[in-house]
C-alpha cells in the first residue's frame, strides 16, 4: 500500500503528518475528496430504493477530556455506496441546523433523496432540498409541535375517505423479532404548509427479545417530499431504515476500528483532515468489497 502511495522507503512518522496535515487547506481536501465519492457513486447507479443520502452528526468525544473544545462535523453518506460525500465542521450538535444547507451546497441535490433524524426536521433544509430538486424524507417529533400534533391526528382519527396504504416487515435476528410497520397518507398535503409536504407517515415498531420475552413498542411519525406514484410504503420504511447506514458505515466504523475518539490531535485543521481521509479509507474499502472492515484496516 506505501508503494502504491508513491513511498520509496518508509511512511511519514505521525510528527510530519501532523505538520503536514497542519497546513492543509481542509476546505479544499474535502472538496477533492467530496468530487472523487461523487464519481464513484455516479459509476455505481443505485436501485430507486437506494438512491439516497444520509445527513448526520458525529461529536468527537474525546476532545473534551483531553480539554480542547468539541469537534463536532456533520456528514452527508451515500446509502447504497457507504462514501461520505461531504461534511461541515459545526461548533457543537445544536449548531448542525444551521449548517446542513453548507453541506448541501456541496451536493449533487436532483435526483436524490436526504434522509435525517428529528434534529434536522427544520422548514429551512426541506425548502433547500426540494429548491434544488431533490426530495426529502424526515422524523418529525416535538421541535416541531404543530406538525407532529397534524400527523398524530391524521392517524389517531382518520379523515374520511383517506386510503391510508401500508406495508409491514419482519426481521429475526440479534436475539429479537423486529415487526415493522408504515402506514402513509396525503391527508395533510393543502392543509399544512411544510414546504413540499407530499405524504406523512406513521411508522410503528414492536421488538421481542427472545430470550426474555420482553417487549418494547414505539411510534414515530415523519413527512416527505415523495408522493404516492414515486414510492410505495414499503419503499419509504426501506429509506428510513437505510438512514441508520450512517451509524453503522461510518460513526461506528470511526469510533470501533479507528478509536477515533481517544486520538490526541486537536490542533488546526488536524482532527477535521483526518476525520476526512478516515471517512475515505472506509469508503474505499467497502467500494473495494471488504465487509469486515476492521480486518482490512489491520
Amino acid at each position: 500500500m506505501a508503494q502504491a502511495l508513491g513511498f520509496v522507503h518508509d511512511t511519514p512518522c505521525a510528527a510530519t503528518l501532523h505538520t503536514v496535515f497542519r497546513s492543509v487547506d481542509r476546505d479544499m481536501l474535502e472538496r477533492r475528496l467530496g468530487a472523487w465519492a461523487e464519481q464513484v457513486v455516479a459509476s455505481h447507479p443505485p436501485a430507486p430504493t437506494e438512491a439516497a443520502v444520509a445527513l448526520d452528526g458525529k461529536t468527537l468525544r474525546g476532545s473534551r477530556k483531553q480539554g480542547a473544545p468539541g469537534v463536532h462535523l456533520l456528514s452527508a453518506l451515500s446509502h447504497h455506496v457507504g462514501l461520505t460525500l461531504a461534511q461541515q465542521a459545526v461548533s457543537d450538535k445544536t449548531n448542525e441546523m444551521t449548517q446542513v444547507e453548507a453541506v448541501l451546497r456541496q451536493l449533487v441535490l436532483p435526483g436524490r433523496v436526504f434522509t435525517m433524524d428529528a434534529l434536522l426536521t427544520q422548514r429551512h433544509v426541506a425548502q433547500a432540498i426540494v429548491d434544488g430538486g431533490g426530495d426529502y424524507v424526515m422524523i418529525v417529533k416535538a421541535n416541531q409541535p404543530q406538525l407532529h400534533a397534524d400527523i398524530e391526528l391524521v392517524f389517531t382519527l382518520p379523515p374520511a375517505g383517506d386510503p391510508q396504504p401500508s406495508a409491514r416487515t419482519v426481521d429475526i435476528g440479534h436475539g429479537r423479532i423486529e415487526q415493522r410497520n408504515i402506514t402513509t397518507s396525503e391527508a395533510l398535503v393543502g392543509h399544512n404548509d411544510w414546504p413540499g409536504l407530499a405524504q406523512v407517515f406513521e411508522i410503528g415498531r414492536h421488538v421481542i427479545t427472545k430470550k426474555t420475552g420482553e417487549e418494547r413498542v414505539e411510534v414515530v411519525y415523519g413527512v416527505t417530499s415523495l408522493r404516492p406514484e414515486r414510492v410505495t410504503p414499503g419503499q419509504l420504511l426501506a429509506f428510513v431504515r437505510g438512514h441508520w447506514h450512517i451509524e453503522n458505515k461510518s460513526h461506528w466504523v470511526r469510533d470501533v476500528t479507528f478509536d477515533e475518539d481517544r486520538s490526541q490531535v486537536r490542533c488546526g485543521n488536524i482532527p477535521q483532515v483526518m476525520a476526512a481521509l478516515r471517512n475515505t479509507t472506509i469508503g474505499v474499502l467497502r467500494w473495494a468489497g471488504h465487509t469486515n472492515i476492521a480486518a482490512a484496516c489491520r
